[in-house]
This record gives structure tokens, sequence and C-alpha cells, in this order.
């Protein structure tokens, strides 16, 4: 099956994309991980200045799922720039910046600093805290676009937008961040959640709140991209959420995303990419598949 993704002006060799988060910088992950199989990795968010994280724990197992709150611990741009990004031509794949901020202005910066280092594209993480009243920047369709907005005057990358589940309207945020010039949409993030031990009579996590992810997501973000692309019937998508296996990734083309990106997966198994897409390649020759692309938006009603 021809795997080739169309992903607004990015074509991609194949429809997945190594979520952000879970394969650290990338450079560290190519040890490890099968990158050939990927159409796209992306790098763990960069702020402008080191944010140094939430104190542990910050990782919790909750049943099929995790709970994490790392707090985007990372070291800011300038060190990202010495340490990582001379190390991205050698990787063999695409890799994506994501960029965070608790203001417009720092995203802005950000994206400026990383458009010379070597990206292919932008990936703006709206799922971090606003400075001025501590909600999600994702949850409110008029900052969304604020911050896309002022992303997109800063560099001529494509620019995606990372949406959150939690958003009361999902599909109205993302309108927002195309209006505001984001080249495609990665639908979704994790789900708030928290977990109490029993034993010790304590949170899971030392922030208490946290992001939740893994295979019992993946019927909320499949409704999430469904939303959206209804709302959104030309936006190109990536569809994210509790993706593990080649059937899934099936499931996220036929609810009309153009790629799909594997997260939480990376944890158990660093070479995921390479049994996904020979599964791929199984579906296809099972269901006279030829090309991916076949696959997106093609779900039947009853």
């Amino acid at each position: 099956m021809d795997l080739t993704t169309r992903l607004g002006p990015l074509t991609l060799r194949t429809p997945l994309v190594a979520a952000s988060g879970t394969v650290g910088s990338v450079v560290d992950f190519a040890a490890v991980g099968a990158l050939e199989h990927y159409g796209a990795a992306v790098a763990k968010s960069v702020s402008e200045e080191p944010w140094p994280g939430r104190p542990p724990p910050r990782l919790y197992p909750v049943g099929g799922g995790m709970l994490n709150g790392i707090g985007i611990q990372n070291p800011g741009i300038a060190a990202w720039l010495k340490t990582v990004a001379p190390r991205l031509p050698g990787l063999g794949v695409p890799v994506w910046g994501s960029v965070v901020g608790h203001t417009t202005a720092e995203f802005a910066r950000v994206a400026a600093a990383m458009s010379g280092a070597g990206v292919a594209a932008v990936e703006v993480n709206l799922s971090c805290p606003n400075l001025d009243d501590g909600a999600l920047f994702a949850l409110d369709a008029a900052v969304s676009a604020e911050v896309v907005a002022a992303v997109r005057a800063a560099t001529s990358l494509p620019v995606g937008a990372k949406l959150s589940p939690n958003a009361p309207d999902i599909a109205r945020v993302a309108g927002a961040a195309v209006a505001a010039g984001a080249d495609f949409l990665v639908v979704a993030n994790t789900v708030w959640g928290a977990a109490l031990d029993p034993e010790t009579r304590r949170p899971g996590l030392s922030g208490v709140i946290g992001g939740y992810s893994g295979p019992p997501i993946k019927p909320i973000a499949l409704r999430a991209v469904l939303e959206v692309r209804r709302a959104l019937p030309e936006v190109p998508l990536v569809g994210c959420g509790g993706v593990r296996s080649g059937t899934d990734v099936v499931e996220f083309l036929l609810a009309g995303s153009q790629a799909v990106a594997v997260g939480t997966a990376h944890f158990a198994d660093p070479r995921a990419g390479k049994r996904i897409i020979a599964d791929l390649h199984r579906y296809g020759r099972r269901h006279g598949v030829a090309r991916a692309a076949e696959l997106i938006g093609a779900w039947q009603p009853w």
C-alpha cells in the first residue's frame, strides 16, 4: 500500500507522526526508535526560558492509560538551538518543532528563533496555561487565534495548531485557529484526569490533575476528529489519541485525518512505528486498499 499522504503544504512518506513529548528531542529517540517508518516526528515543546516542570511524581499508570503532569519541562530555546538543532539534519525524518509560552509574544519569539533551525514545521502547543488567568489557551477560541496569528507572522514554515479535547467546543477553536493562519490541526491532546492512591491517600501526581493518555482516550479523540472534520471539511488534520496499532490508524484516517500521531505507545514499545506500518500493509492487502489516501474520510453511515 502506498502510504504517502498530503498534510496541507507538507508531503509525508507515511501517515505516522511521532507525537511531541513521547520521543524526547527526537535526537535521543533516534537510537531506539525506528524513525524511518514515520512521516514526521515532533520534538518536545520548547519555551523561551527554561521551564523546570513539576516535582515528582509526574507519571502514574491508570488502567490501560497513563496520567502525566510533567509541566512541559524543557531547557529553553537558546539551549535547544545549541544542543538539539544542529543534530536534526542527520535523523532521516522531518522534525517539527513544538512551541509553548505563557503569552502570545513568547510563542512568537520561540517560533521565530526555531524557524532557522532545520525544522520542517512548527506545532503550536495550545495546551499550556495563559499567564493572565491560568486557563489553557486551547479552551478559548479567541485567545488561541491570537497565538496562532502571532506564530504565523513570525515564521514562513507550515504551522500546525495542537488542540485540546477538554475544550467545550473544539470545532469552534479549530475554526479560529485556521482563520488565524494554521495550515493544519492536531486533534487532539490528553484528557484531564486524576488518581488517588488508596494506600497512601495521596494523589498519583504531585500536581493532582494531569493529562490522561493511552488507549482509553481513543474514542474521545475520534469524536473530536469527527467534529472538527464535519465543521472544517477541507482542513488537514493529524488525529491523535490512543493509537497503538494499524487498525487504530485506519480508524483515524476513516474519520478524516490525513496523518495520525503515535504517542503513549512509545513508552511501552519505542519501535511501535515499525509494527504499526506492518499492520497497515496487512490491512491494505486484506481489503484491497492500494493507497492510504483512499481511506481518508471514507467512513460509512448506517
